[in-house]
């Protein structure tokens, strides 16, 4: 039974690993040619190539259920098709263990996906966007659009760039009194943190009175803000492209200053619960094997598994934003798609059993 677990094992992962490939492979050249129109000045072609790679691990996680949905039914279904599995069936292999052997190998592929995702993604995909603002952020004054906004308590606050060392270039922060309106406004080009303390350099400080405006340049100011370079790290990425802990640390940052954490915990949940995503993904797979795509062709069931991951996600993105519009828990919106996969793959199995 070891041999032919080990053999399934590998046609499995064989083909879950090929899938993903040329799914993160797509990707990654669709985001070069998109990246090829903003090269100029400092931003190269070498730059955007050093940008998709920095961006690749988070791809990787991203298409995991996908990768294990199709490669699952390409596996299989080349078992299948040369009649293997129905020889493994009349030697005497129940359906559990073939699902055990299946899911096996995923769960090895899962465990790699999510240590990927917490330990490594998130810093390249923080590497790449800090360097990619400071390459295109045409001088220090001018917002850029890569740049990104943060409110804490009365002050808005915009930051060009965001380096993991814990610099700021073009940072600009906005304070209005309780009335809504501005009463002081504090540009500098670059901010330090050291010490436990953030550093202004270079800052121009507007404040606004009864009797007009005030202009002050002070080349060193001490900048009292509830911000850590952690957080501007986190705050720097969309919440896809977070870890697991980034997002608990920063919804929970969220909920105290009182702003809407919704999409952080969405996001959180929907990370958190991947692994079970995968695995009813599998579930699905092994279940359209056993029954209705036994004796279809190659192409006919990756195009099966590329319409079930397409309602998948849709179900995913509907219920995310309605959680939030209708005021429900995120986790039951990342729990429903799952919980569906679960229940279809297991009433096909038994079904067939």
């Amino acid at each position: 039974m070891g041999k032919l677990n080990r053999y399934i094992g590998r046609t499995v992962a064989g083909s879950v690993l090929m899938v993903l490939l040329v799914i993160v492979g797509l990707d990654l050249l669709s985001e070069l040619i998109e990246g090829l129109k903003e090269v100029r000045g400092d931003y190269t072609f070498l730059s955007v190539l050093q940008y998709v790679g920095l961006t690749s691990p988070g791809s990787f996680y991203d298409y995991l259920p996908f990768a294990a949905l199709v490669g699952c039914l390409a596996g299989l279904g080349s078992l299948a098709s040369s009649s293997e599995l129905i020889v493994m069936r009349a030697a005497g292999v129940s359906t559990s263990r073939l699902v055990f052997a299946v899911i096996k190998p995923t769960l090895v592929i899962t465990l790699m996906g999510l240590l990927i995702a917490e330990y490594v993604a998130p810093m390249s995909q923080q590497i790449a966007e800090s360097q990619r603002a400071v390459a295109l952020q045409k001088t220090p004054t001018v917002h850029s659009r890569h740049g990104m906004w943060h409110r804490e308590g009365q002050q808005f606050m915009h930051f060009n760039a965001v380096q993991p060392n814990g610099v700021l270039f073009g940072v600009s922060i906005f304070g209005f009194d309780r009335e809504r309106q501005l009463e002081r406004n504090t540009f500098a080009e670059r901010a330090h943190y050291i010490d436990g303390k953030w550093t202004l350099e270079g800052a121009r400080v507007v404040t606004l009175g009864p009797d007009g405006a005030e202009s002050e340049f002070i080349q060193q100011l001490p900048w009292e803000t509830g911000l850590s370079p952690e957080l501007l790290n986190i705050l720097v990425l969309d919440p896809k492209d977070l870890s697991i802990s980034g997002l608990w640390r920063y919804a929970d940052y969220l909920n105290q200053q009182g702003l809407n954490a919704g999409d952080y915990e969405l996001a959180f949940w929907n990370k958190l619960l991947q692994p079970l995503t995968i695995m009813g993904m599998v579930l699905v797979a092994i279940s359209f094997i056993f029954g209705p795509l036994r004796n279809v062709t190659m192409g006919f069931r990756v195009f099966i598994g590329v319409m079930v991951g397409i309602v998948f996600r849709t179900l995913q993105d509907i219920l995310g934003p309605s959680s939030m519009v209708y005021g429900f828990d995120p986790i039951y919106a990342s729990l429903l798609p799952i919980g569906i996969c679960f229940l279809a793959g297991t009433y096909m199995l038994t079904k067939k059993a």
